[in-house]
């Protein structure tokens, strides 16, 4: 016979929300990219357990979208927000660019040693064709309504005006990863030149501010709440392929890009 005690001390329950994967729009990079659809009900259903004492993000990202990043971290903070709960972020390998646009929605930022964070840049990068096709004999037919509606055709050189107007698109979406960052951040940011584009490792990065200490999530989640907290893992359901270790090599230019989003963190 189980007694009702009405002051008996509730257990702490913490939710994990894991995040890996390259950050982009539905289909870009297969089933195995981050979006704001493909994790919305992860979200909200890591929000929406009774007793909840914290939430916590597991991230393992290069980056990616700006605008997927943005819509997470602001459902992240609203939810924060709306339940009262304090969100802390976990670094694995890399939370860098996109991922850690992620890693500021928390109200803490931990990394182990050798995490990789910070990227606080935009990058364009694409191909020029133009040669390639000249030497097969490939003459290149365009017909527009609207003088720039070939902006950044791979197929054409480049020219100086569709440079320019790139640099100013990505001048205003680098100004809103800075605000997200300052916002984020606060007094916590100890220079002012990290918005470069540059990343940095573990201790130099709480040396920065950009992240609050050295740590690993069941320990430091447990020094918090105490040592009979509970843990909820919320994560996206791998594929039927998936689950039987059938791995299909998506070679195409996104897959290639996939590929060097993480290659250039030494991953």
């Amino acid at each position: 016979m189980k007694f009702w005690l009405p002051f008996r001390k509730k257990t702490p329950q913490v939710a994990v929300i894991r995040f890996s994967g390259t950050i982009a729009a539905d289909g870009r990079f297969g089933s195995s990219a981050i979006s704001d659809y493909s994790t919305k009900n992860l979200i909200e259903k890591a929000f929406s357990r009774k007793n909840l004492s914290a939430v916590a993000l597991l991230i393992n990202s290069p980056g990616g979208s700006p605008v997927q990043s943005s819509l997470i971290a602001a459902r992240i903070r609203r939810l924060a927000k709306e339940k009262k709960v304090p969100v802390y972020a976990f670094v694995e390998d890399v939370a860098a660019s996109g991922g850690y646009w992620l890693a500021t929605a928390a109200d803490e930022i931990y990394v182990d040693l050798s995490s990789i964070v910070g990227s606080i840049g935009v990058i364009y990068s694409g191909f020029g064709f133009q040669k390639l096709i000249e030497n097969y004999g490939i003459e290149r037919r365009i017909h527009t309504a609207g003088e720039e509606k070939s902006f950044l055709d791979p197929f054409k050189p480049e020219n100086a005006e569709d440079i320019d107007r790139l640099i100013n698109l990505q001048k205003e979406i680098h100004s809103a990863f800075v605000a997200q960052v300052k916002n984020s951040r606060g007094d916590r940011l100890q220079n002012k030149n990290i918005f470069t584009g540059e990343f940095w490792v573990g201790e130099t990065a709480k040396k920065l501010g950009l992240v609050d200490g050295i740590g690993h999530l069941i320990p430091t989640m447990k020094k918090i709440y105490g040592d009979k907290t509970n843990f909820y893992v919320q994560e996206k359901k791998k594929s039927f392929i998936s689950r039987f270790g059938i791995k299909i090599a998506n070679e195409t230019i996104g897959g290639i890009e996939n590929h060097a989003n993480w290659s250039k963190f030494g991953l």
